[in-house]
């Protein structure tokens, strides 16, 4: 089992930024790859970002691309999204997902664990 909780959202104006964390504990996280989604009213949960065990890779949403930018730190048990240039259309609860594989995934089907999310709202 691995347990999931972000921290870091909230409200922001548009073109500014946010930092999102993912702390995990319960099981080896750098045996984990890692993956960034969001889930707006109304819509289904889309995938944002990705980054795989050893942090060598990572894979974006071209909605975010150039924009956002995921990393992660083992030492430390977390994954961190970071968000520039924030429109409204980036308001949504974001999740932060895991899933017991060297490589990442960009599906929902593809993780096992998931986060309760965070609330990020970009007021225009």
């Amino acid at each position: 089992q691995v347990q999931l909780v972000e921290s870091g959202g909230g409200l922001v104006q548009a073109g500014g930024s946010l930092r999102l964390s993912c702390a995990a504990s319960g099981r080896i996280f750098s045996y984990y790859a890692m993956g960034w989604f969001r889930q707006a009213p109304g819509k289904e949960r889309e995938f944002v970002a990705a980054i795989n065990m050893s942090g060598g890779s990572t894979s974006y949403a071209e909605s975010v691309k150039g924009r956002f930018t995921i990393s992660r730190d083992n030492a430390k048990n977390s994954v961190y999204l970071q968000m520039n240039s924030l429109k409204p259309e980036d308001t949504a609860v974001y999740y932060c997902a895991a899933v017991n594989s060297r490589n990442y995934y960009a599906t929902v089907e593809g993780y096992d664990y998931w986060g309760q999310g965070t609330q990020v709202t970009v007021s225009s």
